[in-house]
């Protein structure tokens, strides 16, 4: 399986910090990219510009999220292309990558088969880290101390988008107060749940988010190849018209009220 990966000439893209809404967009524009031939397949490490709450493709904006909540800690709410669960982002507290790859990478394989196929290589970062990480179906990675990360996956036209929002550290306070975990979840007893389901990164590699970031180049750049490439001008300029008009705007962030 590891022929797969090789077979492919992997880029690297790990850019600035860049809005929430911007993130949404070029994850669509990169991977349809992919899909038409005209982008190698990518390796994209976000660097958030802002807060944010990303919620899932088919879920409730009203049942996920406190509006008064996430507007009084100025937190952005954006929708995602992909299904899942709701993620609660701080720029220094998470790391998210994208993977956009021809749909060869995955041909034949279940959705459950190609999240742990595509997840493999940040197991390997995350033990050579002296974390014992494995995949948990179907889109999280966890370990023996809680949750790590979560993924979410679509298959788009002839590619597919993998992308995985990491815990390296979390405020677990404030993501009570904007993400709806049930009614009592400003209770201590809400919050030591949440801080026992999520075990950041931080807490369990006592490393920089950076450093974490460079093992997890590393590793892959190892495996399966990795060149350093950039989003090009046409690129950029069409997820930044596609993050106004579509992924800032009410009426795809309130497409499920």
């Amino acid at each position: 399986m590891n022929a797969r990966w090789r077979a492919l000439d992997w880029r690297l893209v790990h850019a600035g910090p860049q809005s929430p809404a911007l993130h949404m967009a070029l994850d669509e524009v990169l991977t349809d990219e992919v899909a038409a031939g005209r982008r190698p397949p990518t390796l994209r490490v976000w660097e958030w510009a802002s807060p944010a709450v990303v919620i899932g493709r088919f879920q409730s904006l009203g049942n996920e999220v406190d509006a008064e909540g996430a507007a009084r800690h100025g937190i952005e709410v954006v929708r995602r292309v992909t299904g899942g669960g709701a993620m609660f982002i701080e720029p220094g507290n998470t790391i998210t990558y994208s993977l956009s790859a021809p749909e060869s990478l995955v041909a034949g394989m279940s959705f459950e088969q190609s999240y742990a196929f595509m997840d493999a290589w940040v197991l390997e970062a995350l033990r050579s880290l002296g974390i014992e990480a494995w995949y948990q179906p179907l889109n999280d990675i966890t370990s023996s101390a809680g949750k790590i990360a979560g993924a979410a996956q679509m298959r788009r036209g002839r590619a597919v988008l993998h992308h995985v929002t990491m815990a390296y550290d979390i405020d677990a306070d404030k993501m009570l107060q904007v993400l709806r975990i049930g009614r009592e979840k400003l209770s201590d007893k809400a919050t030591q749940s949440a801080n026992k389901r999520v075990d950041p990164l931080r807490s369990q590699t006592g490393l920089a988010r950076s450093e974490v970031i460079a093992r997890m180049i590393e590793t892959f750049r190892n495996a399966h190849g990795l060149l350093d490439d950039a989003v090009r001008p046409d690129e950029l300029a069409r997820a930044e018209a596609l993050a106004r008009e579509k992924f800032a705007s009410p009426a795809w962030n309130g497409l499920v009220p």
